[in-house]
């Protein structure tokens, strides 16, 4: 994998990577630290506890928030098709569009891919229990991890602190009340109504981390030790999901805006798209083919009729569309919106490098600022995580308790 492919993939907010980075190799270490240090204010006894009980919550929760929902989700997809169902077929399908829809696509593509034809015919016949399975996988995707996350984990985290401290206090014959943990019922029925169901199974993994976290705030909150914590934990939480899934978009939107009204370049690109030999060459050729309008129906014709295009192989890079031997796969919906978008955008770069004086540099003045932009977003989305909201925390523990230390670790 090159150093541009690695680039790109940290640099899609839309994806796992950035979080990755951000999560295991970043911000638990230094959240880690923070914590230690702060809590040393207070004592090395409350030093030692939060930094156990921070290590053993951050590393196994991003664990869970970084693998439960592909796990769930793997095991779900194993189950549907033991079922006799293909689990990846895009229930977008089942709302027809004029030139795409399960059932105008059956028709197109009967002669030309029989197996997929006859998967998305059975898919049709048995609508209602192909949506509740689907929309039970993802619904089991984003409960189970909220659950682990918020309610199991925290609660055995306590339950070790209490225990080390009912031995600390043994061991130096010295009584001092235990600390009671609040309680927390957590018997709510969880219920999803099918439109939220259906709603949800075309999300994203990285969206649905973001309903995960959601959970993950409530849970925190409700099985906090006391009154206190919960709003450590509420301040905390919430400042994360911020952090994580809001505001590196607004940084990267700023970040390429303002390199393309200074430097008067287009920097929206994907930078393996900027690194690719034969599109530099297309447009110095003047030859890189897109569809002639924005419609549906001359988009899908374009893809349909071209698969060995530029603009088609870009396109099934970065997964907007699949093929099957150079035809499209039927059972993938196609988002016109999207693909729009990114015609848009090569309509603009090929415009802006065939006004420049020297093609050639602006392509690798337009990848190496896209490259820049991305870890420099990167640096500022992870200090923001790893060191502005942690010592905010511990100020806001200050403001609110008088202490810095965790306030779950009160005697």
């Amino acid at each position: 994998m090159t150093i541009t492919n690695i680039i790109s993939a940290i640099g899609n907010n839309k994806s796992i990577y950035p979080l990755l980075l951000r999560d295991c190799g970043i911000e638990v270490p230094s959240k880690i630290y923070v914590t230690r240090k702060e809590n040393l204010k207070e004592s090395k006894i409350k030093a030692k506890d939060a930094t156990r009980e921070k290590f053993i919550d951050e590393y196994i929760t991003s664990a869970i928030w970084l693998g439960g929902i592909p796990l769930v989700e793997k095991i779900g997809n194993k189950i549907i098709k033991n079922k006799k169902f293909n689990p990846f077929v895009n229930i977008k399908l089942f709302k027809e569009e004029e030139f795409q829809g399960i059932e105008y696509n059956i028709q197109k593509f009967k002669n030309i891919l029989p197996k997929e034809v006859e998967e998305l015919e059975k898919i049709r016949d048995n609508k209602k229990y192909f949506q509740k399975l689907i929309a039970g996988k993802f619904a089991a995707a984003i409960i189970i991890p909220t659950i682990l996350m918020g309610y199991v984990l925290p609660k055995l985290n306590f339950a070790l602190t209490k225990k080390i401290k009912s031995k600390r206090k043994t061991a130096s014959n010295i009584f001092i009340k235990n600390p009671s943990l609040t309680n927390f019922s957590s018997g709510r029925n969880v219920s999803f109504g099918s439109n939220i169901s259906c709603a949800i199974t075309n999300l994203k993994t990285v969206d649905k981390m973001l309903i995960t976290d959601g959970g993950l705030t409530v849970g925190r909150v409700g099985t906090s030790r006391n009154k206190e914590e919960a709003y450590t934990n509420a301040f905390r939480m919430i400042g994360s999901i911020i952090l994580n899934f809001v505001t590196p978009k607004y940084i990267a939107k700023f970040l390429d805006n303002t390199s393309n009204k200074i430097l008067k370049i287009n920097v929206n690109l994907d930078p393996k798209i900027l690194n690719n030999k034969e599109f530099l060459s297309s447009i110095l050729s003047n030859t890189f083919e897109l569809p002639k309008s924005n419609s549906q129906k001359d988009i899908l014709e374009f893809i349909d009729k071209k698969p060995q295009s530029l603009f088609a192989k870009f396109l099934q890079e970065t997964d907007k569309i699949s093929y099957i031997n150079n035809i499209r796969d039927p059972r993938k919906y196609v988002d016109i919106k999207d693909i729009i978008g990114f015609k848009k955008e090569i309509e603009s770069f090929i415009s802006k490098s065939k006004k420049s004086n020297n093609i050639y540099k602006f392509v690798k003045k337009a990848k190496i600022i896209k490259c820049a932009n991305i870890l420099l977003n990167i640096g500022i989305s992870s200090l923001l995580l790893a060191y502005g909201l942690p010592k905010t925390q511990y100020l806001f523990n200050k403001a609110t308790t008088g202490s810095y230390s965790d306030p779950g670790l009160r005697d």
